[in-house]
């Protein structure tokens, strides 16, 4: 059997057993009452060295070679830009607009409070991790890279959870996934600025960078949009099949990834930015079970991701001095997010309910963070310790958003009282799903 086809069978196998382990770790945490996602990311964990990897000849070792995972790299993250893609679509921008003062501000909150406690955290963690970085990585970018890693919202998480319990056109649900794309959007900027100080990179390449996402959307916007709708009301005329329409949204999709990829940002933003520039009326008028068939394929290669990220988390490595910094990196974690989105929310208006709601949405990291971490890990900044540790409190706080947020939220709506304006959006009904 030649290279390739070992390959490929390595390949057919892992994903086999990936998938299945998945739907098991799934349906276990629904048992648990824990969103579907929870399952996802324990079952990479368990398929790699911090259990598998326990067992008698290493069975994680050979399930999962090392010349085959970048290749289950592309395949997670090709069920993320899925994903990511149905996420965009799905976000009301009429709120976004109607609720923009509201959502910057808690955006704002969810984000500098817990930076700031994280920067600090990392000004005490880098002594004793400065002998084991690289040479190239100095004080500055490990504790600022910490201190983003620490404000992070898992967005596409926090869309899943939502979405299982049936609350993602929720007055709550759709204010909280504006603040988090509008705080992983803010996160990502500051994390490649980050980034580019690790591997030496100007000022000028993050200006240039910036400017091209900022150029890539308005093009989305004015451009792409536009194109979109007559394109798709053309379809319509001619009644074209389900197949053409989905042709071009996954060729659009596809290629906004490749260009937020090649900016040096991430390519789940690209799928997100083009997601919510598709028209919905268009595209539900002409083929309006092409995001039914996106959406499932994504979430079929989802768990591949989870499983490339548990490959590099050893829990039983950390020892009693990583479990000490543990505790003070979930401390952190879980103080910062929801003091300040709580707090931020408060301000905005929004009755004490309500904002501590949304306090215990964006502390939900899970996917996002580990996105983030592999960057770290993959430019020095993180040891395998610490990004362990890291990968460890973004499974327990993603763990505590459900449980918490059902005991704030119950099963009655939340208030519908707001002392402003700004605020009552957050109440306003929506049509249900």
């Amino acid at each position: 059997m030649s290279a390739a086809d070992t390959t490929t069978a390595v390949i057919l196998l892992d994903f086999a057993v990936v998938v299945t382990a998945a739907g098991l770790a799934t349906a276990l945490a629904r048992r648990f009452g824990q969103p579907a996602v929870i399952g996802e990311i324990v079952a990479g964990i368990a398929l790699g060295p911090s259990l598998l990897g326990l067992l008698p000849g290493d069975p994680s070792h050979w399930l999962f070679p090392t010349a085959e995972r970048p290749i289950l790299g592309v395949l997670g993250n090709v069920g993320l830009v899925l994903f990511m893609f149905v996420v965009g679509y799905e976000v009301d921008l009429g709120q976004l607009r109607r609720a923009r003062s509201a959502v910057a501000t808690v955006a704002l909150g969810s984000i500098a409070l817990p930076m700031a406690m994280g920067t600090g955290l990392a000004l005490w963690l880098y002594p004793q991790y400065r002998d084991s970085l690289p040479e190239h990585i100095g004080r500055i970018p490990f504790v600022l890279f910490l201190g983003v890693a620490l404000s992070i919202t898992a967005f596409p998480v926090l869309a899943r959870i939502l979405t299982d319990l049936k609350l993602q056109r929720s007055p709550i649900g759709g204010f909280a996934m504006s603040v988090a794309a509008v705080t992983d959007v803010l996160a990502w900027a500051l994390l490649a600025v980050v980034v580019l100080l690790a591997v030496g990179g100007s000022w000028t390449a993050v200006g240039l960078r910036a400017a091209g996402l900022v150029l890539f959307v308005v093009a989305l916007a004015l451009v792409v949009r536009p194109l979109l709708r007559r394109l798709l009301l053309l379809l319509e005329g001619r009644r074209a099949g389900p197949r053409t329409v989905l042709l071009i949204i996954v060729v659009g999709l596809l290629l906004s990834s490749w260009a937020t990829t090649e900016l040096g940002f991430h390519p789940i933003f690209g799928a997100f930015a083009f997601g919510a520039a598709v028209p919905k009326a268009a595209l539900a008028a002409v083929a309006p079970e092409t995001l039914l068939l996106i959406e499932q394929t994504g979430w079929l290669f989802m768990p591949v991701f989870f499983i490339t990220t548990g490959l590099g988390v050893d829990i039983a490595g950390i020892g009693w001095v990583g479990l000490g910094q543990l505790a003070l990196v979930m401390l952190v974690a879980c103080a910062g997010k929801f003091l300040g989105s709580a707090g931020a929310a408060r301000l905005a208006g929004m009755p004490a309910r309500q904002a501590s709601a949304v306090g215990v949405l964006m502390n939900c990291r899970g996917l996002t963070e580990l996105v983030v971490i592999q960057a770290g890990v993959s430019v020095g900044v993180l040891t395998p310790r610490l990004a362990t540790i890291m990968i460890v409190m973004a499974v327990l706080t993603t763990a505590m958003t459900a449980p918490l947020f059902g005991r704030i939220h119950g099963k009655a709506p939340l208030p519908h009282e707001a002392p402003d304006a700004t605020a009552a959006q957050v109440s306003a009904p929506t049509r249900a799903r």
